[in-house]
């Protein structure tokens, strides 16, 4: 392997050297370990066939698949019409990123991370290393850096995706028959177009490591998420000169920064673990990340999306930040850059929500216990659907210094709830309460503390005056 210069000279300025004993001296910032929730765009031409999910550019090349029998019905042959004529009709007439990171920072997002790159190879920035970009082809405007500038103008942070790795192989389906992923002309789009078990090559896996590089030096993002694939044996010299290079260029900037992975890419403490579309079981010992959209069925803008209930997200958020985690939700804009309402009236939801109760989230740490209650939360990847609702009886609890919240993920009928896990004793809160209340009310609770838990009596009045979803119980100590 060898690193390019302009990578490996900033490696060798430090504080961060590219090997993993130096990386484990990485630090999660505080503004990640306090924000807890941010959104995730997928947004791309993958959006303009709005058929099947986000890998539409890849399934379209795979014969017998459903996108493969759509594409040819409604655009024709492969090799007349392919991914890259899709392009030209993702326009983006009607994208405001004003009124996008707007209705980002009323859900109460803290963090924004539009993706940079997808599998398909149509660079979302202004990339130096292609002419397949949204700044030269399709919108014709540099989508990402505008929407860095309006989520940093209403104090959100900003971060970008690289799925870069999956497309050694993504279009490989293309050169099993005619079509245009044959083209030689087409090279710089569909790229290697390799089989999935063949390695990447140095040079594919160097353009990966100047194209991230750039994409931090050009937008300064403090996350940068990568995508599954990246945890094949020869991109580990790559993670940790890319690590390397970034940590160093973030301390340059005076910027707490975080890279998202998945599976084990990444040594534990070296960035930030993520699981997709799923959750842990119990409190992690490392601060981490679960990822999910908004529609069970794609990440990107579909037709016939399946939209989740916004009281599961908002529970699945409570549970996350119990166990020490972050979530981060997707929504798919339109091909003309308008989120659909469906989208909308999720955040919105999930806004008022957090207006009443983000003392309970942000800047919460978790407590001694993530919780009690009788649904079953699976761990790992892709269960997030699998669950059954939450109900009053679940509960999760994050703190802040001496105060404890305890969040009922379903809201109650009125009348007293034991909360268990506050029992006195030797696990529990002890004799220490002194006042008990309920956000987004304020007003103080009755309660009751024994060796069977806290038993909080919760007034009928003030539970209907509630925005919909978990209800959240500050408990303060002497």
């Amino acid at each position: 392997m060898t690193i390019p210069s302009t990578v490996r000279e900033v490696i060798d300025r430090g504080p961060f050297r590219d090997d993993w004993s130096s990386l484990a001296d990485y630090q999660v910032p505080a503004w990640y370990q306090d924000g807890k929730f941010g959104i995730f765009v997928h947004w791309g031409a993958y959006s303009v066939p709005a058929f099947g999910n986000e890998w539409y550019p890849r399934n379209m090349y795979v014969r017998g698949s459903p996108e493969y029998e759509h594409h040819r019905e409604v655009y024709g042959e492969h090799q007349s019409f392919g991914y890259k004529d899709l392009i030209d009709r993702f326009t983006a007439e009607r994208f405001d990123p004003q009124q996008w990171a707007e209705l980002f920072r009323r859900a109460g997002a803290r963090f924004v991370v539009p993706v940079g790159e997808h599998h398909d190879g149509f660079a979302m920035y202004d990339c130096s290393r292609s002419e397949w970009t949204a700044a030269r082809r399709g919108p014709r405007r540099d989508v990402t850096g505008e929407l860095a500038a309006a989520v940093r103008a209403r104090q959100m942070v900003f971060g970008v995706s690289s799925h870069r790795a999956e497309h050694w192989w993504f279009f490989n389906g293309g050169m099993a028959f005619p079509s245009d992923v044959r083209d030689p002309a087409c090279a710089a789009l569909y790229g290697p177009a390799r089989p999935e078990g063949e390695p990447p090559t140095g040079e594919f896996l160097q353009d990966w490591l100047l194209r991230t590089c750039e994409l931090v030096d050009n937008y300064r993002p403090q996350l940068v998420w990568f995508d599954w694939w990246i945890e094949q044996a020869p991109f580990e010299p790559y993670l940790r000169a890319f690590a390397a290079y970034y940590y160093n260029q973030a301390a340059a900037w005076g910027q707490g920064v975080a890279i998202n992975y998945k599976n084990r890419a990444f040594p534990d403490g070296t960035a930030v673990f993520d699981v997709e579309r799923g959750q842990l079981g119990d409190i992690a010992p490392r601060f981490w990340q679960a990822d999910t959209a908004v529609a069970k069925n794609s990440w990107g803008y579909v037709h016939n999306p399946e939209y989740k209930d916004p009281l599961s997200i908002i529970g699945d958020l409570a549970d996350v930040v119990s166990k020490n985690g972050a979530l981060l939700l997707n929504v798919g804009p339109a091909p003309d850059g308008t989120l659909p309402a469906g989208d909308q009236r999720i955040l919105e939801s999930i806004g008022r929500w957090i207006q009443a109760n983000g003392e309970a989230i942000y800047g919460t740490r978790p407590w001694r216990r993530y919780g009690e209650g009788p649904t079953a939360v699976s761990e790992g990847s892709f269960q997030d659907t699998e669950r059954d609702a939450f109900t009053a009886q679940d509960i999760r609890y994050t703190s802040r210094g001496d105060i404890i919240y305890a969040l009922l993920l379903a809201k109650p009928g009125a009348g007293s709830r034991r909360l268990h896990a506050l029992a006195t004793g030797a696990d529990g809160l002890g004799s220490g309460v002194r006042r008990v209340s309920l956000l987004g009310h304020g007003i103080e609770l009755e309660w009751k503390l024994d060796r069977g838990g806290l038993e909080v009596t919760f007034p009928a009045a003030a539970l209907t005056e509630l925005p919909a979803g978990p209800v959240a119980v500050k408990i303060e100590s002497r």
